[in-house]
């Protein structure tokens, strides 16, 4: 398998040197060449699968033989150590819960896998070491930091938005120590992901050998995929069309979902729901695509004003909006709307929803609209317990600590404080 720049002046390069690099040269996002749809049989006795075997089958055809079979699977096997529940809160609509894992967030998958490619690709490298340069608007930062703890021949440095993210996400990216660092950046979500990005394109840090653990890295975000699969899996007896609503901020997700349908993934619809940051639902209603400035809200980290995988999207549909939209909605909603509908989903049966899973659900709720006799699945991305500020007050309820956010609570913040790129070059050097 070989991966090609979407800003097509850059080299072609095989999985491990896209993973390394994570931008390609020309600033562009690496993209598979090819995407083969996997066998009919394989959907057709899918339920007789292990969520390892599936996860196998599905990326088996992007790391090509860049990662031995048996490696790759032990990999995943690495990867998927926790489960994945799809819990009927309606009838027809289903939460997909992702968070499970050691960080209580979707990114787990990404990020554990990614620094597992990663390790294998370092083994050989008694004294070189990577630089793991990652922006975070939430929880992409704690996942990572617990991903690559303790990997061998890697630094992790994470740049956050002061102010902009709960408490507990920030514990969890500013208290591992070892080999993680924590920048704090005075500005938003979209200025540090600015930062991350020109890193790569300066010549003076080459010696670092930078990589991205964001979804922009195709090791943090093909793994996505995998739980539309499992929720497929799930959900394929009750012989229904299937409508998948994702909560939506830099588009990794739902972006990884469409590449499971090109996949041959039985999948109808496919719903971004986000929140004010309204860049692409905007887009699909005047052609026209047009970033504007990150605003705040409740569901932080969808606090994204030009998501990075669109173009990814666009590359799949080649810029053709009417095919765009036989697959493809966006909504956008404002944080009044997301905390009346946690108050809905729980009030109708005692669900605890957080804000982005609440955005899933508008969005999702929306959607199914025009599909009455489908199966809605809403992705339930982080664990409430990571935004109790909010979840506890608007549901009147008292949270437990799971056991994953007691071991960060005592430990004390560390990280340094940066407001532009000189500082970050600064830091690097």
């Amino acid at each position: 398998m070989k991966y090609y720049s979407l800003n097509h002046n850059a080299p072609k390069v095989s999985f491990k040197e896209a993973v390394i690099q994570g931008l390609a040269s020309d600033k562009g996002l690496y993209f598979p060449e090819t995407i083969t749809p996997l066998a009919t049989a394989f959907f057709e006795t899918i339920e007789n699968l292990s969520n390892e075997e599936i996860a196998f089958e599905a990326i088996q055809q992007f790391v090509g033989d860049a990662i031995p079979e048996t490696t790759l699977k032990q990999v995943i096997a690495e990867t998927l150590c926790f489960d994945f529940p799809i819990v009927e809160i309606e009838k027809n609509i289903y939460s997909l819960e992702l968070f499970h894992g050691p960080t209580m967030a979707f990114k787990d998958v990404g990020a554990r896998f990614m620094s597992r490619c990663l390790g294998y690709f370092n083994k050989d490298k008694a004294d070189s070491k990577n630089t793991v340069l990652v922006a975070t608007s939430g929880d992409t930062g704690g996942a990572v930091a617990s991903g690559f703890l303790g990997v061998k021949g890697v630094e992790v440095i994470i740049l956050y938005p002061s102010g902009k993210v709960s408490d507990i996400q920030e514990r969890q990216l500013t208290t591992l120590g070892q080999n993680i660092k924590a920048l704090e950046v005075d500005g938003v979500f979209d200025d540090c992901q600015d930062m991350v990005k020109r890193a790569f394109l300066d010549e003076s840090l080459q010696h670092k050998n930078l990589t991205s653990a964001n979804s922009i890295n195709i090791a943090r975000w093909l793994p996505q995929m995998f739980y539309f699969f499992f929720a497929y899996k799930e959900l394929k007896k009750h012989n229904k069309p299937l409508i998948f609503s994702c909560p939506s901020g830099n588009f990794g997700n739902i972006c990884a979902g469409i590449i499971a349908k090109k996949m041959g993934l039985p999948i109808e619809h496919f719903v971004a729901a986000t929140n004010v940051n309204d860049t692409v639902p905007r887009f699909l209603e005047n052609g026209i695509y047009d970033p504007k400035p990150s605003k705040a809200t409740i569901s932080n980290a969808m606090d994204v004003g030009n998501p990075s995988n669109f173009i990814r999207i666009q590359e799949i549909y080649q810029n053709d909006l009417k095919e765009f939209k036989k697959d493809f909605s966006s909504f956008t909603f404002s944080d009044a709307e997301t905390l009346t509908a946690m108050k809905t989903i729980y009030d109708t049966n005692g669900y605890i929803a957080e804000p982005h899973g609440a955005v899933g659900y508008l969005g999702l709720k929306k959607e199914l609209e025009n599909y009455p006799n489908a199966i809605g699945v809403f992705l339930e991305t982080a664990h409430p317990i990571k935004f109790l500020d909010t979840v506890e007050p608007t549901l009147n309820v008292k949270l437990s600590i799971p056991r994953q956010i007691e071991s960060v609570l005592g430990k004390e913040k560390v990280s340094v404080k940066i407001k532009t790129y000189d500082d970050l070059r600064n830091f690097l050097k």
